[in-house]
């Protein structure tokens, strides 16, 4: 690749890269005691009001959230996308980050999977605006993410070029699809009263996908020519 075609992919790879990094915070969990099961708890409820290291999660997820929208915007302003599934897949990237950020500025106010009071007030409604709030930016993050996953991937193929990310991108996708539908299974369970459908682990996987698709779109834009 010619140094002035690196150095200019180079800013919207690096955000890219970092945003994956930051958005992966989660997993710090591993280490530090959130009182809380990674197999049945939404990945939200370690940034809910309240929850130990809650402050940590959230300013994680504004970081990551402001890293993918300045990445997704650069990329429409210095690439200028040419066709549907290109504009699509920065735009419903860039969404995604701001409602990424946005999640991190209306936090749970408690955590539904794991107290019955928490559960019974959202089911009634009794719950802080920001509560209520946080379902309408996760549910826009989530299908932002997922549209932007399957549009850049198939623009990648359909143009034909051959990036890690037209190879790859593609198995990526069909799993981060499968993750999202294990996902909405689950929710739709417990808010039915029906358990949780290890909940956790669908959404855990859903995430860690969506980062990993963020990584290989990042080093696809900087090393493999996806624009020149």
């Amino acid at each position: 690749m010619p140094i002035a075609s690196l150095r200019g992919t180079r800013p919207v790879a690096v955000l890219l890269a970092a945003g994956a990094v930051v958005y992966s915070a989660w997993v710090l969990e591993a280490v530090l005691a959130t009182g809380l099961d990674p197999l049945r708890t939404y990945v939200s409820e370690l940034a809910a009001a309240g929850r130990p290291f809650g402050g940590l999660f959230r300013t994680t997820d504004l970081i990551a959230g402001l890293l993918v929208l300045a990445g997704a915007l650069g990329a429409l302003v210095r690439y200028r996308p040419r066709g549907l599934w290109d504009r699509t897949g920065w735009a419903a990237l860039a969404l995604f980050g701001a409602a990424t950020a946005a999640d991190s500025r209306l936090p749970l106010s408690c955590a539904p999977t794991v107290d019955a009071a928490c559960a019974a007030r959202e089911a009634a409604g009794f719950v802080p605006a920001t509560h209520a709030a946080h379902a309408w930016s996760s549910s826009i993050a989530s299908t932002a993410a997922v549209v932007a996953v399957v549009a850049l991937t198939v623009a990648a193929r359909r143009h034909g070029r051959h990036s890690l990310l037209a190879r790859t991108g593609p198995a990526l996708a069909a799993a981060e699809l499968a993750a999202t539908a294990w996902t909405l299974s689950s929710i739709a369970a417990f808010e039915s009263g029906n358990g949780t459908w290890l909940l956790g682990a669908g959404q855990r996987l859903q995430v860690l996908l969506a980062a990993l698709w963020l990584g290989l779109l990042a080093w696809s834009v900087a090393r493999e020519k996806l624009y020149e």
